[in-house]
């Protein structure tokens, strides 16, 4: 089916996507005062980000098939109440194992609405729509991480950390409601799918034995490792080895975003003359060319700038890259869609916890570590959509 992208049903899914970066960039510059004020210490009041994490891969996995076999809105619309009752429920917790809980919970929660929006484009728009949707949803999505922090720090200073978890409870009730009421069920009950965890063990199965869809999968899902090895090591390198001011740092990851809404707002007006496939190959070579310049600042003494540049266009290509890899394995398993969007999910943030992991576990003397990480990935990345979508690779890169 395909039908027309309205500035409304942008703007609902972009808000329903937005939960939970929200979710996540909100806290963070309370994670002090809440560790106070429960009486605990840093590392435990971080783990509540990390089982959140934990909580939305695995989410992924229950709520894509879920959303097969109910149909769309009652697993968004549920997951979006669980959302906000956890939220409710950390606004009141006295003890950090209790908030704990919760976030893994939020988390479960949170990856109905990822889930299932994605999901629910595919019902309605064809593969370049789809693309193009995805573009514009995800460039209203990047707004999140930009004033989350800033919003999060001053509800923290001036009402407690307590009125952030408020907040989110009552964005989510009014992102809720309004799901309700705008938008329609776009599974049709004739193309649900049986949920039998045979059935579901059997989907997953399907999708693991299509060469091509693993590819999309893995394409995606490096390319976002990628991101999340600069999100680990970045302030690190900008602070401590090319003193850049702690409070200048947040201006090189606002041209970060910059780039992204530029890229996004590209992919979305070429798409449909050029194709999904053509925009992910040209993703996917600025991101490899991206890749091979970063760790050339650094080697040859070059400065901050030489760094940032290549930076800007990795990060910038991020969701055109993930925009088009979905539209081009969605397109094809429009029975699967919920289950391929799950899988994808999980995948996407299991290799981000791996390029988190290792830039993390890596000496940080030298910025080359994270920028060479960031480097393989974007080779993978490319390899991956090669080796494995090989009826749609370019000749050229075969």
């Amino acid at each position: 089916m395909s039908t027309t992208a309205t500035l409304p049903l942008l703007l609902l899914l972009g808000a329903a996507t937005a939960l939970t970066p929200l979710a996540i960039d909100m806290y963070l510059p309370a994670m002090p005062a809440i560790a106070e004020d429960l009486a605990s210490n840093s590392h435990r009041v971080q783990g509540t980000l990390a089982v959140y994490t934990a909580g939305f891969a695995l989410g992924q996995l229950f709520f894509g098939p879920l959303s097969d076999a109910k149909g769309r809105r009652p697993v968004l619309l549920g997951g979006m109440v669980v959302f906000m009752l956890t939220a409710l429920l950390c606004a009141l917790a006295s003890n950090v194992t209790t908030l704990t809980g919760l976030r893994a919970a939020q988390g479960f929660a949170g990856a109905a609405s990822a889930v299932v929006v994605q999901a629910l484009v595919r019902d309605l728009f064809n593969r370049e729509d789809f693309a193009r949707t995805m573009a514009y949803i995800t460039l209203v999505m990047t707004l999140a991480p930009l004033i989350a922090p800033l919003l999060g720090g001053y509800l923290a200073h001036w009402f407690g950390w307590r009125s952030i978890f408020w907040v989110l409870a009552a964005f989510t009730a009014i992102v809720a409601l309004a799901c309700r009421v705008r938008l329609p069920e776009t599974l049709p009950p004739e193309r649900r799918q049986p949920l039998h965890l045979r059935s579901i063990l059997r989907n997953y199965l399907r999708l693991f034995r299509n060469k091509t869809a693993v590819g999309f999968m893995l394409c995606g899902a490096f390319s976002f490792a990628g991101m999340f090895a600069f999100l680990t090591g970045a302030s690190f390198m900008y602070i401590e080895l090319y003193d850049v001011s702690p409070e200048h740092v947040g201006y090189l990851f606002a041209l970060n975003v910059m780039s992204l809404m530029l890229f996004t707002t590209l992919n979305g007006s070429w798409v449909r003359r050029l194709g999904s496939k053509t925009m992910l190959r040209l993703a996917l070579s600025l991101q490899l060319v991206a890749g091979l310049l970063l760790p050339l600042g650094p080697l040859f003494g070059w400065g901050l700038w030489a760094v940032v540049a290549p930076i800007m266009l990795y990060v910038g290509v991020i969701s055109t890259i993930g925009s088009n890899t979905m539209a081009s394995l969605l397109s094809d398993l429009p029975n699967l869609a919920g289950t391929a969007s799950s899988l994808a999910g999980t995948l996407r943030f299991s290799a981000a916890a791996l390029g988190a992991s290792l830039v993390a576990s890596l000496p940080d003397t030298s910025p080359l570590y994270m920028l060479v990480t960031m480097s393989g990935c974007a080779l993978l990345s490319l390899l991956a959509y090669v080796l494995l979508c090989r009826d749609v690779a370019p000749k050229a890169l075969i």
